[in-house]
């Protein structure tokens, strides 16, 4: 992650304190954020979804690209350094390699959720329970090419009816 570090301008840097509130979870901030130093936490509802102190580590790009609410909350656990991006679309197109390095972030990410689904597909093999809907989760993230992405749910009325 170093290279979107080597792309950021020091004039956005910041110090944050902990407990600092960088992201909320349903809201829109407009932000990215790039850690340089620190320790950051994300949580989903109230679950703890990662601890992150790796320099480079971005915050918010998917609210960014799917036009969508922030999915998670981010908060300063440690004394940390961030570079705050208020245009976050305008840092993302700054840059081919910032975007290379997004892309392949969310790459691996995906590649992660995929390799586990696989995993609860196997074990779960022929059980009548939820965790039969594993192969359709499977086959959207791997077919899902909408032209414009929509999230929601089967339970949800479609937002473009």
């Amino acid at each position: 992650m170093q290279s979107v570090l080597e792309n950021c301008d020091p004039k956005k840097k910041k110090m944050v304190v902990p407990g600092t509130v960088l992201l909320t979870e349903g809201g829109r901030s407009g932000y990215i954020y790039v850690l340089e130093e620190g320790t950051i936490e994300v949580v989903r509802g109230e679950t703890q979804v990662a601890v992150v102190s790796e320099p480079g580590s971005v915050f918010g790009e998917m609210s960014i690209l799917l036009d969508t609410p922030h999915t998670a909350t981010v908060r300063v656990l440690k004394p940390s350094t961030v570079y705050a991006f208020d245009d976050a679309g305008g840092f993302l197109k700054s840059d081919p390699q910032i975007a290379f390095v997004i892309a392949r972030l969310l790459a691996q990410r995906l590649n992660s959720a995929t390799t586990y689904l696989v995993d609860l597909k196997r074990q779960y093999a022929g059980q009548g329970n939820h965790l039969g809907m594993v192969s359709d989760v499977l086959a959207s993230l791997i077919h899902q090419q909408e032209a414009e992405f929509m999230p929601g749910s089967d339970r949800l009325p479609d937002p473009a009816m």
